[in-house]
């Protein structure tokens, strides 16, 4: 039961770190509907994209070590990141 929803977690992850890297033009491209962000928030953008690709990873060594719901926590961590940064109020 525990790899059923590593597995669902790691499909979400992957599907977050799409849509992530789907949207990325909006906020470095250089077209008109570009926010021009700067080199810290690309950095900062990089981490989450590739914190989305290793929370599956770490999970399934996770639970492979027998720490199955802290593995099923870190590979869910993303996701729920993603939902409170939805939820959270705009800060203007």
């Amino acid at each position: 039961m525990v790899k059923f929803f590593l597995a669902i977690a790691t499909i979400a992850d992957l599907a977050l770190a799409v849509l992530l890297i789907g949207v990325s033009g909006f906020m470095f491209g250089g077209g008109p509907e570009s926010i021009h962000a700067g080199t810290l928030a690309a950095v900062g953008y990089v981490a989450i994209v590739l914190g989305c690709l290793l929370a599956p990873i770490a999970g399934f060594v996770l639970n492979a070590r027998g720490k199955a719901g802290i593995g099923l926590t870190v590979a869910w961590l993303p996701i729920a990141g993603a939902v409170v940064a939805m939820i959270a109020p705009a800060p203007y």
